[in-house]
């Protein structure tokens, strides 16, 4: 569990999914006068290499650019899936479509033990561990918890969250941040025109 999936009080069984489709940060605004920056974690085989270790998802073994470029696609399909509204996800065919092509790539085997049975990776590359993001995804659409899981419906942001909110409703990763932006610039368009 990161630092981040911490602070925002994200489930410990959602966290690596969380991270994942966050390490792409795509947020364009500038709060308290600072531009914040953009940036990729996975900006290099390196980089996702570094990233799986953090979190004690690498299995060793060399990160070839073909199993890079895998990687980016599943992270791209993921972020694909949270951007659709809950009730959505099911419906877009197209978003569905892409993630089964991308979760194929990481194949899972049941493991029985002796507290029950869990999902565990059937690869054993240097890709292995994100088989653990894909059964967490997986295990969240089963429990329903996925649908808390959603992306931020500000233009200048598009982070992924985690919406604690009682009724599941929330639209914007930071209320007050991003809602607020947003809630602002309708009101002073709808009183001051184009």
């Amino acid at each position: 569990m990161s630092k981040e999936s911490r602070k925002f009080e994200v489930p410990d069984e959602l966290a690596n999914l969380y991270d994942f489709a966050n390490t792409l940060d795509l947020r364009r605004f500038v709060h308290h006068g600072v531009q914040h920056p953009q940036s990729d974690q996975l900006g290099n085989t390196a980089g996702l290499a570094a990233w799986m270790s953090e979190r004690k998802l690498g299995s060793g073994g060399k990160m070839t650019p073909a199993m890079f470029e895998t990687a980016l696609q599943l992270r791209s399909s993921v972020r694909d899936y949270l951007q659709c509204d809950p009730g959505e996800r099911r419906r877009n065919r197209a978003v569905g479509r892409a993630l089964n092509r991308m979760t194929q790539h990481f194949p899972l085997a049941v493991e029985v033990h002796d507290a029950g049975m869990t999902l565990r990776p059937a690869r054993d590359d240097a890709l292995a561990g994100l088989s653990v993001v894909v059964a967490e995804l997986y295990n969240a659409a089963a429990n329903g918890t996925l649908d808390r899981l959603k992306m931020c419906a500000s233009d200048e942001c598009h982070r992924v969250f985690y919406d604690r909110s009682k009724p599941g409703t929330r639209r914007w990763c930071v209320s007050a941040l991003c809602g607020n932006r947003a809630k602002t610039r309708t009101y002073r368009e709808r009183h001051h025109g184009p």
